[in-house]
């Protein structure tokens, strides 16, 4: 029996993504739940599970073609013996060796057509371990796969592995001509008849086209409508953080004790967000026609560094959150970025963001506001600067802060307003308990 495998649903609003990556190949057993593929849409990419358990018998699309919801991509057959089903794609990489024209036609072996030939008698192993990332990687970073030691399951080689592979060639190993390649210690073929040492060509000019992930083509198409739409202007403010540096070294050990959480920064600066929304309710609205949307809500997204991209997960009711509860959710919502795992709906829905720029050393900035919110706090790193207090020139630990608005909707004064409260709530954390 044969289970037809589709593309799931992918959130409100998604209704196609890009297969990245198969992470299991034709012949392959697998479970139940099992991830198949590797999806990747506008904001997150998310794994396209087996819904039964049995072997992967065919693979109907290839990595980096678009695919709708609901399309077909893959049969699974509940029957089947995986290592009798595994003897098709070796059976077609034997054949391939005599007959190309016919490899051509298999989209699972398309790619291995001019690959670095493996070494003699493992043309088969060679073939069956690499799956089409590898394939891929290997053809485009010009590596003998079978001078590369496998880290994946049964020794198979990964992709990080052709990668790194590719890094220590650029280092130290072999300079690689688009045609041929040689050991560093051999002359290499040159153009004209006389053969140059490989050091004369070591400064190679070199250029590499990688295409754009949809969650990076959706970043740039996004940020480009923001300038375009909304009239941005950023209004700038510096803040003490003698404050709140001096509140977490008194309660850090006793806060993590209680929750199992370290307090942060953050915890702080949503909290006088919160507070000031409250006397700034424009920084926290939205336009939508000509209207004005006020919340009496705060949605805070939370912009987190992940390794495709910036993505903004959402800490909903902001407003009525704990500095545990906050600490808590932002520490998983980082994991999780990482690990690539956060949903759709919970990168959906803010009413107001903070980015943290400090964590990477900025200075300054003027951040970009996310449509279709109206503001955006830009935090940044602490570096102790000489400031005058009480007639006296003291060195303090300072942050600047930069408030992107849309002027359309918040006037200089409610934006100027709202920076200060910031400001006065971050320098006295009192006021965050008796919301002065």
């Amino acid at each position: 029996m044969t289970t037809d495998v589709a593309v799931p649903a992918l959130g409100e609003s998604i209704t196609e993504g890009t297969l990245a990556q198969w992470l299991k190949k034709p012949g392959e057993a697998v479970a139940a739940d099992e991830p198949l593929a590797s999806l990747e849409t506008d904001k997150v990419t998310v794994d396209v599970p087996s819904p039964v358990a049995g072997v992967l018998s065919e693979t109907l699309v290839n990595e980096g073609d678009t695919v709708a919801v609901g399309a077909l991509i893959a049969r699974i057959d509940e029957n089947a013996n995986a290592e009798a089903v595994a003897e098709s794609p070796a059976k077609a990489v034997a054949d391939a060796s005599t007959n190309p024209a016919g490899a051509g036609e298999n989209p699972q072996l398309r790619e291995t057509e001019h690959a670095p030939e493996p070494a003699p008698g493992d043309e088969e192993d060679s073939a069956l371990t690499l799956s089409p990332a590898v394939r891929r990687a290997v053809l485009e970073h010009h590596v003998d796969p079978s001078k590369i030691k496998g880290t994946g399951k049964d020794g198979r080689l990964t992709k990080d592995d052709v990668l790194a592979a590719a890094e220590a060639q650029k280092v130290g190993g072999p300079v690689h001509e688009p045609e041929a390649r040689a050991p560093a210690a051999q002359p290499v073929a040159a153009p004209t008849p006389a053969a140059q040492p490989a050091a004369q060509v070591q400064g190679e000019r070199r250029e590499e086209r990688v295409k754009m992930t949809r969650l990076r083509q959706t970043i740039a198409r996004r940020l480009k409508e923001a300038q375009e739409t909304a009239a941005m202007l950023t209004t700038f403010n510096d803040v003490d953080m003698s404050a709140v540096i001096d509140a977490r070294a008194k309660y850090k050990d006793l806060f993590e004790k209680k929750h199992g959480i370290r307090l942060g920064f953050m915890g702080f600066f949503v909290k006088a967000c919160a507070l000031a929304a409250k006397d700034v309710p424009s920084v926290n609205a939205s336009l939508e026609g000509d209207e004005i949307v006020y919340r009496d809500y705060l949605d805070v997204s939370v912009a987190v560094s992940a390794p495709k991209g910036l993505v903004v997960p959402v800490v909903r009711n902001a407003d009525r959150m704990t500095f545990a509860e906050i600490e808590k959710t932002i520490a998983d919502f980082g994991k999780r970025a990482k690990e690539g795992t956060l949903t759709v709906d919970e990168m959906t829905g803010g009413t107001f963001t903070i980015s943290n720029g400090g964590v990477f050393g900025s200075l300054l900035s003027t951040p970009i506001i996310n449509p279709p919110q109206s503001a955006v706090l830009g935090m940044h790193r602490i570096e102790e600067r000489p400031v005058v207090k009480d007639g006296q020139i003291l060195a303090r630990p300072m942050m600047y802060l930069a408030l992107s608005y849309d002027h359309r909707l918040i006037d200089g004064r409610e934006a100027v307003t709202f920076l200060v409260r910031v400001k006065e709530a971050i320098e006295d954390p009192t006021r965050l308990l008796i919301d002065l």
